[in-house]
């Protein structure tokens, strides 16, 4: 059985947020699911009527202040929070802008910061509550040419560590889960930046990338929503302050 009635879940409209989005919903919470783009949340909003969308930049307080205060009046307090939302850039580390640096961290740290922070103490004073960080294989590891991205994850991974100590005898959990490469729009900017940057066919990119996996595949989006909902169920109840990693062996 999954703990609580209402979960937000950010970056719902693609990818690993949509597939969390139609989890949740199918196990019958009801779902909140924000973006920045309104038709693709109303399009993943309309596959299930348990799920309802609100636009809203995970990068400004006030937007998420806003939102959670339209979310809870429609649907009440919100026990479930997935902070999903994340972007990613590739270059060298001495070519990155500081711009570009700040834009990955105010994305994928701050927004993930922001969309759990105004959960926390109505879950502490009703001692129940889930809070799920989406982070990375980035977050365990480092790669080449994406320094912002795995210093983000590596602090999403901090933040669920410092959050799940904080909270851990009041009946909250707090974890994130780690995927590697994910079939996803994500993925496939990956492997068009590889073939524009080194003239490699689409099938030699997308070989390099999944090779990165000991069982050579990349990760579908359903076996990360799996293992999110196993996360906000009750036999989970002892599980606070992981970082799951979901990458077929690449990293532990």
């Amino acid at each position: 059985m999954i703990v609580g009635t209402h979960a937000l879940v950010t970056g719902g409209g693609t990818g690993v947020g949509r597939a969390i989005a139609l989890a949740l919903a199918e196990a019958g919470i009801a779902v909140t699911i924000c973006g920045r783009r309104q038709a693709q949340l109303e399009a993943v909003a309309g596959q299930n009527k348990r799920i309802s969308a609100i636009a809203a930049d995970v990068t400004q307080e006030a937007a998420i202040a806003a939102l959670y205060t339209e979310a809870e009046a429609a649907r009440g307090a919100i026990d479930i929070v997935v902070a999903n939302a994340g972007m990613a850039e590739a270059g060298p580390a001495h070519r990155t802008s500081l711009a570009d640096w700040q834009r990955t961290l105010d994305v994928n740290l701050t927004g993930s910061f922001l969309t759990v922070k105004p959960a926390l103490s109505g879950m502490t004073k009703r001692k129940s509550g889930r809070i799920v960080f989406v982070a990375s294989t980035a977050g365990l590891k480092g790669y080449a040419y994406v320094a912002p991205y795995v210093a983000s994850k590596h602090g999403v991974v901090g933040l669920m560590r410092a959050l799940a100590t904080e909270v851990v005898k009041s009946g909250v959990t707090v974890n994130a889960v780690c995927p590697g490469f994910v079939e996803s729009d994500m993925l496939e900017d990956s492997v068009q930046r590889i073939v524009r940057t080194t003239g490699r066919s689409v099938a030699e990119a997308r070989a390099s990338l999944s090779a990165t996996n000991p069982q050579g595949r990349f990760i579908q989006p359903d076996e990360v929503a799996a293992t999110v909902l196993w996360l906000c169920s009750e036999a989970a109840g002892s599980v606070t302050g992981q970082a799951i990693s979901l990458s077929g062996g690449e990293t532990w």
